[in-house]
């Protein structure tokens, strides 16, 4: 849908949803709710990501709650919860900071932590508009301290982000692109075969079938894939220790390194087994894991969450070798595409996966004329420093 005209575009429609006790449509309606109280909301929470127009598995119930318990270290993150016709139309983590990043600025932030890889609101497929107005409307009128608010890890170019812009544009509402990455993704209508041939060289194919044949002269190699919840929790155990074993491990940053990160492991992954979300890959030799990829669906679309492989393997590329196998994905009737949640640039999988996504992070002007007078003036600051990077 063009945007060009952005009066047109965010006239109110007509309000057609559940009525009141007077027969009178409901109004739009947004709060401020600490998250604890979502716990006992989770089958609208779920409804709304079934019908949401961009697939976040990291903001769905069995992802969040989960990193909420383990991981707000006293963040004091509320939820902003929007309703629309009476039904819950939009939900976005917020938190106030002092800080962002290494300078002393206060504003208000969408809450991500460093295993969530999108940070793209859940908003219902044409509520996108109403929400954001509803979510600046809030902004404004609590931002306290705050200077502006920053939303991280955003999808660029989808409806979410495009109905932010419109909605900014047509309030006079200055929104800054402060930092844009591409990163890899797997979209398109090619047999895996055809992919991997257009994707790597023929050098590299050969050498990639070299490399399969002689980890097989080690022992019986297989590829596995599992969908529900079968034996998950020695799958896990697993997996924390042969990502532990590598040089995750030795840099501190392997899930296992912290109590925390572990248990969040564990409880995500059989929270998305549960609602159907979890695909489990692994490459066995003689039976033992040499190489794993666990991946979250989410609508159409999956992440690929967490991956691993054992580095005494490291010649024969086995995390190459289960990306290849990964390919068959391509074949699935359900699966548009796949987000890498890799950074921007990864020496693996950026030759492999062709297509892009565009990540940014935005930075949005809040209040009254002072409030946003310094805002500019900290974000020509930082642009001076920094230069937004457009994806390739």
């Amino acid at each position: 849908m063009p945007f060009d005209d952005a009066t047109t575009f965010l006239e109110p429609p007509p309000r057609t949803g559940a009525p009141d006790a007077r027969g009178a449509a409901l109004p739009d309606r947004i709060e401020s709710l600490d998250w604890r109280e979502f716990e006992t909301r989770r089958d609208e929470w779920d409804e709304l990501a079934r019908t949401a127009s961009e697939p976040n598995p990291f903001f769905e119930s069995w992802y969040l709650l989960p990193s909420l318990r383990h991981l707000e270290k006293g963040a004091s993150v509320r939820v902003l919860r929007f309703e629309q016709d009476g039904r819950l139309a939009g939900l976005l983590p917020m938190v106030a900071s002092g800080r962002y990043y290494r300078w002393p600025l206060p504003h208000l932030a969408s809450w991500l932590h460093e295993n969530c890889f999108c940070g793209t609101p859940l908003v219902r497929a044409g509520a996108e508009v109403a929400f954001w107005r509803a979510v600046l409307d809030w902004a404004d009128r609590k931002a306290g301290t705050a200077l502006f608010l920053h939303l991280r890890e955003m999808v660029m170019d989808g409806p979410v982000h495009v109905a932010l812009l419109a909605v900014a544009r047509y309030e006079g509402r200055q929104v800054e692109q402060v930092h844009a990455e591409a990163r890899a993704m797997l979209a398109s209508d090619l047999s895996p075969q055809a992919y991997l041939a257009q994707a790597l060289s023929t050098k590299k194919r050969k050498e990639l079938r070299r490399q399969a044949n002689r980890l097989a002269e080690e022992g019986a190699l297989a590829h596995h894939v599992q969908r529900g919840d079968e034996d998950l929790e020695t799958w896990c155990t697993a997996f924390l220790a042969l990502e532990k074993a590598g040089w995750k491990g030795a840099a501190g940053s392997a899930l296992a390194c912290n109590e925390r990160t572990a248990a969040l492991f564990h409880e995500v992954l059989q929270g998305a087994a549960d609602h159907g979300a979890l695909e489990r890959r692994s490459l066995l030799l003689d039976g033992r894991p040499i190489a794993m990829l666990a991946s979250l669906r989410s609508g159409n679309a999956a992440f690929s969450y967490k991956t691993a492989f054992d580095e005494g393997y490291a010649r024969f590329s086995p995390g190459v070798l289960l990306q290849q196998e990964n390919l068959s994905a391509l074949d699935d009737p359900e699966l548009a595409w796949i987000d890498s949640c890799a950074s921007a640039h990864h020496p693996m999988i950026d030759h492999l996966w062709r297509e892009r996504r565009g990540i940014a992070r935005l930075s949005v002007a809040l209040g009254g004329p002072l409030r946003r007078a310094a805002f500019r003036r900290i974000v020509a600051a930082e642009m001076k420093r920094k230069p937004k990077m457009p994806p390739a």
